[in-house]
């Protein structure tokens, strides 16, 4: 206990730190292990939250009083937070904490699963803040990940135990791959370190670190460190972030100078790396804040679904590990399908931190979401693995992952909606001036911006339409600022420069080069005098590019600009092409028509008409070839060399009867098929919410029965110490016993016999199976009293009696009979002693 000396508690009215401790199966004996070694006097307040099942009494207040000084105590309803103790969550109950009381509630099972130790971290960071520290112990499942997160949010410590020391690593290693864990330890171990950052972070540190500024000497090296290694400049990042995030890691490693923490970083490049990941931590959940995201829903994501844009852009900027962005991919999947919209939608979700990005491209995590989504979402767009979550694969592909610096890189563009949430809290104004300019040049023309609840977009009002203030969703008013107005765009980045010359190439106007277009002039050349007129056009009947005098065969229609080639050529060619185009599609061979007759003003004329599919590159789209050329009316010699004509009309009615006759069957087809795939999808979704239900319900039963389980192999190991300890003591009264040649009878309340040594068998005719029988019905041999009679008065009275008796071969006794004390005057049962008198008369003759 070298630690209670260096380490006294200043003032014990006041907690030090808040430690919740979260554990589970094989949490217990991790849980002991770690308060045997934690002083008593440390000042701060210990709250151990276990999985136990609400039909079980813990016996966990008595098997940790064992290991110590500290007073444990079962958490009760508004129980202030004292230093010094220990409290531990009732069974049945989840437990959060408020301006330092704790608060109980019956645990919901109507939500599912069951995760009280995130549920108790949450409330800790937002109670607590800095004052907060987590604690991950033994256990299976991910409880706890959540949790972390917050604590970490708030600038609280976290600790897990190591995979090596833990009997079941799945809640550690879930909260280790976080990548928030403070120090990864074995429970032996962490009482050192917690009250090592417990003592330095409450010291005022000599560097005068309360008022850092930019303009600090050390910081400034500090931000060129982190500059040269992470490539990211925080000179323009709020002050006090930057403060509390080095506060933390000097605390963490005991460091009371800000030059000494200059100098550690230089001799340790890894904490370089572990500071940067500190200053970019990163906090999302799925559908934070739900009731915005039901806002943005309804007022920017279902009027961008239904807009007549071909495409949808979004753009989440500062993704962290994806939540969001799969969130809100998951919100336009349900639009569409309750609005039965198809529309092609493409999420862009970037951070600058490369990690959180990998993890978000993965999408993997841990089953402790499930607090975050509902079960139909869950079954929808997510597959259960052993321990995690699966994206689906309809979702993943919505969103593109990249390494971006929205402070830095060019921005993207033509984007609908922007989502930008807890990010630019952490800046300056300087720098979210500039945030907010590229912004306003990707975002479309009443394209919208969706914020953090404490973000604003402040002087830039002007550029900004508030659509809903309570969600923080604003519309682009469509004001065109230049980038380059920027003040901070003038530093000397290369990425910063291309952005320039790029945008000064679009403002000069430039085109691509001449030589580019050698081709395409050498066709309008000679598309006159040498080629019929000829359209290219794919499989969806759109013009590519047109070759030749079109004004005889193409016309634009009123409304809507389409490319459609059917709307855009003469009624008389609209069918043989689109039915041509479609029979080459399954045969692959080229098709001419004849003698296809079109009106041109008031003349009739022949047409040929041929089509031919091109051959592209496989990853292309299909392309067609249209030539349309004029036939002259055939003169009395060329006639012989006209076989026969075509009848386009009877060719394109019968065309036209086989495709509708194809089509109903396909439809009635297609409506059967639909009509299964719904019911065997809503059979799958009923099955798969139930399965969803028992497994989350056996998980957790099971995560209480190991509680359980461990509690009494412990009272069990103590028990069998206690057994083995009565066991010496009951052969120390039967040697006792048996070598002072004094008999012994001990009789219950009832009469009933207890014990007795082996003399008694000479006055009583007793074997050892009479145990538990009364001694009335036990014959005995004496002859000159009733001894049963005297046994009955003093279980009575309570009165010791002596007598001397005399048995049927003479021998006389001094019997003593008195009763059975279990304490100050409560008796219960007799004891009777037989002193042999005859023995010891004839000792004194001998003598």
């Amino acid at each position: 206990m070298k630690l209670e000396k260096q380490f006294k508690l200043t003032d014990e009215k006041e907690v030090r730190f808040y430690v919740a401790i979260g554990a589970s199966a094989g949490g217990l004996e991790a849980i002991e292990t770690f308060f045997t070694n934690m002083p008593h006097d440390s000042g701060n307040a210990f709250v151990v939250i276990q999985h136990l099942s609400p039909d079980y009494k813990s016996l966990m207040v008595e098997l940790l009083s064992k290991r110590t000084r500290m007073k444990v105590l079962r958490a009760e309803e508004n129980v202030l937070v004292r230093p010094n103790h220990v409290y531990l969550i009732p069974p049945g109950k989840s437990l959060k904490i408020f301006h330092g009381k704790l608060l109980l509630s019956d645990m919901d099972h109507s939500k599912g699963v069951n995760l009280p130790i995130d549920i108790f971290f949450k409330s800790l960071a937002e109670d607590q803040g800095e004052k907060a520290v987590a604690i991950v112990l033994s256990g299976t499942g991910s409880d706890g990940t959540r949790g972390v997160r917050s604590i970490k949010e708030y600038g609280g410590m976290v600790m897990a135990q190591d995979e090596e020391s833990a009997r079941f690593d799945g809640m550690p290693r879930a909260a280790i791959s976080t990548g928030l864990v403070d120090f990864v330890l074995s429970p032996e171990a962490m009482p050192a370190q917690l009250v090592g950052y417990s003592r330095y972070s409450s010291l005022k540190l000599s560097d005068s670190i309360d008022h850092l500024s930019t303009e600090n000497e050390t910081m400034t090296r500090i931000f060129a460190l982190l500059r040269d290694k992470s490539k990211v400049d925080f000179t323009f990042y709020k002050p006090t972030t930057i403060q509390r995030r080095i506060e933390r890691r000097m605390s963490l490693h005991q460091i009371d100078t800000l030059n000494e923490y200059y100098h550690f970083l230089t001799n340790y490049p890894s904490e370089v790396q572990f500071l940067y990941k500190e200053l970019l931590i990163g906090v999302t959940s799925f559908f934070r804040d739900p009731e915005a995201f039901a806002h943005l829903s309804e007022k920017a994501l279902l009027p961008l679904l239904k807009s007549d844009d071909p495409e949808l852009r979004c753009w989440v900027a500062g993704c962290s590990t994806g939540e969001e962005a799969y969130s809100l991919a998951m919100s336009l999947q349900q639009l569409m399908k309750e609005h039965s919209i198809r529309k092609d939608v493409k999420i862009f979700a970037t951070d600058i931190d490369r990690d959180a990005i990998q993890f978000a491209a993965n999408g993997v995590y841990p089953v402790s979401i499930a607090a975050d989504l509902s079960t139909s979402l869950l079954s929808k767009y997510f597959h259960l693995t052993t321990d995690s979550y699966q994206i689906s694969r309809t979702i993943r592909e919505m969103v593109v992952f990249a390494q971006h610096n929205v402070m830095r890189d060019p921005p993207f563009t033509n984007i609908s909606l922007i989502t930008c949430r807890n990010l630019l809290i952490y800046l300056q104004p300087v720098l979210q001036r500039k945030v907010f300019d590229f912004f306003n040049f990707s975002l479309k023309s009443k394209g919208y911006l969706f914020l953090g609840s404490s973000e604003t977009v402040g002087d830039m009002a002007e550029y900004f339409e508030v659509i809903d203030q309570k969600s923080k969703l604003y519309k682009s008013r469509g004001r065109a600022r230049h980038l380059l107005e920027t003040p901070l765009l003038a530093a000397s980045d290369t990425r910063t420069r291309a952005l320039k010359a790029r945008y000064a190439g679009i403002r000069a106007g430039l085109t691509s080069p001449e030589e580019e277009r050698v081709l395409e002039m050498y066709l309008e050349a000679i598309a006159a005098e040498y080629l019929p007129f000829s359209l290219i056009v794919n499989e969806n009947l759109e013009v590519i590019q047109i070759i030749g005098d079109s004004k005889d065969f193409l016309r634009l229609p009123s409304g809507k600009m389409s490319n459609d080639l059917t709307k855009m050529v003469q009624k008389e060619l609209a069918i043989p092409i689109s039915s041509g185009i479609q029979k080459i599609s399954r045969t692959n061979t080229e098709l001419n028509y004849a003698n296809i007759r079109f009106k041109v003003g008031d003349d009739i004329k022949l047409i040929s008409l041929r089509i031919k599919q091109l051959k592209v590159k496989r990853t292309m789209d299909p392309l067609f070839a249209v030539l349309i050329s004029e036939h002259k009316k055939p003169d009395a010699q060329e006639g012989s060399a006209i076989q026969h004509t075509f009848d386009l009309s009877r060719e394109t009615e019968d065309q036209l009867r086989e495709m509708e006759q194809e089509l109903q069957f396909t439809r009635e087809n297609l409506q059967a098929t639909i009509e299964e795939l719904e019911t065997s999808n809503e059979e799958l979704q009923a099955t798969n919410e139930e399965l969803l239900a028992s497994n989350e319900e056996l998980q957790s039963t099971n995560e209480e029965l190991q509680s359980a389980n461990e509690e009494l192999f412990t009272v069990n190991s103590e028990f069998q110490s206690k057994i083995i300890e009565l066991t010496g003591l009951h052969n120390d009264i039967d040697n006792l016993l048996s070598s002072n040649l004094i008999g012994q009878l001990v009789l219950d309340e009832n009469l009933e016999v207890r014990h007795f040594s082996s003399i008694v068998s000479e006055i009583f005719k007793l074997i050892r199976s009479d145990i538990g029988r009364s001694i009335t019905h036990i014959n005995h041999f004496i002859v000159d009293c009733n001894i049963l009679d005297l046994i009955v008065e003093v279980n009575r009275n309570g009165r010791m009696i002596e007598r001397v008796i005399t048995l049927h071969d003479g021998t006389r006794y001094l019997t003593r009979i008195a009763p059975y004390l279990i304490g100050p005057k409560i008796f219960s049962g007799t004891v009777v002693s037989f002193i042999n008198l005859t023995n010891h008369k004839l000792n004194e003759i001998q003598c």
